[in-house]
């Protein structure tokens, strides 16, 4: 058994474990029994710190989606000054790297199973709504209101969201700053183009 953790930092190995356990067996057929061993815990301590698989998972989502969130926005934020297109190009490349180094994250937020279970498809929905924001506030183009600008902006996350699918199966062999440069490319395309008629 593990050694005694303090009670944050045994609820983040819990909410690590967890997650490589989701991304390798799916929400259903994954068990409580199965997390705890592999946290090398007993199943009491971990109902100490989730009452069930089900709200276990709701926290794991919402764990992903906000680390993933907060990745592409700092890296969007940090580049502003050097101007839109290469804001563009950080949001991408922030997003494909953390996915190159949380697939685990990548493979649970947006699995299909997440999307069957409605109380799950409203968690990623969420993900999707707080991206889609992010992305609208960086859309600039005269005369673009802002509900066409957060329309566009869940465009630009399906693009990512789906380039991410077809990478992560290995399609073509790319790195992720070489994925990001061309999908960025892409996108700033259509971007540039922006006009609000």
């Amino acid at each position: 058994m593990s050694s005694r953790l303090p009670a944050s930092e045994r609820r983040q190995q819990l909410l690590d474990t967890a997650l490589a356990t989701f991304a390798r067996l799916g929400y259903r057929d994954a068990a409580m029994n199965d997390i705890a061993d592999a946290a090398g815990v007993t199943k009491p301590v971990l109902y100490q710190h989730f009452a069930s698989k089900r709200e276990l998972f709701l926290e794991l989502l919402a764990d992903v989606a906000s680390r993933l969130r907060l990745a592409v926005r700092d890296a969007v934020a940090s580049s502003a000054t050097v101007g839109p297109r290469a804001q563009v190009e950080a949001g991408f490349a922030a997003w494909f790297s953390w996915v190159d180094t949380n697939r685990d994250g990548f493979t649970v937020l947006f699995d299909s199973e997440v999307r069957r279970d409605p109380e799950f498809a409203e968690q990623a929905a969420k993900v999707q709504r707080q991206m889609a924001d992010t992305v609208a506030e960086f859309i600039v183009a005269e005369g673009l209101e802002p509900d066409r600008r957060r329309l566009l902006a869940y465009g630009i996350v399906g693009l990512g969201e789906s380039t991410c699918r077809r990478w992560l199966e290995k399609e073509i062999d790319l790195d992720a700053d070489e994925l990001a440069v061309q999908v960025a490319g892409l996108a700033w395309s259509g971007l540039r183009g922006l006009s609000p008629n």
